[in-house]
């Protein structure tokens, strides 16, 4: 499983430790991805996912996982949020036929 933000996908970023004496070794900087269960309010369940606490501060400043997904654009999403958007926006729409 890849250490990438399944929302946002932000993934490892590569730099160099430099050493008192200026050598450069490669390193990789892990994206701090946390296991949470979402709450989806209109789909009515929690949804797992694995996000960054700044994914996690974006969900709470858009007011929800339903209308930060709805809110951006599908080129900014990975595959795996772009399906969940897909199925928020059916389960609305089912909602508002109803």
């Amino acid at each position: 499983m890849a250490r990438r933000c399944s929302l946002t996908g932000k993934a490892s970023q590569f730099g160099n430790n430099v050493s008192h004496s200026n050598r450069k070794t490669r390193r990789r900087f892990q994206a701090n991805i946390q296991k949470v269960s979402v709450t989806s309010e209109i789909l009515g369940r929690a949804i797992p996912l694995r996000v960054t606490p700044a994914t996690l501060r974006t969900i709470e400043h858009n007011g929800g996982l339903d209308n930060f997904l709805l809110t951006t654009s599908n080129l900014k999403l990975p595959e795996e949020a772009r399906i969940l958007k897909k199925r928020i926006l059916k389960a609305k729409e089912k909602k508002a036929a109803a």
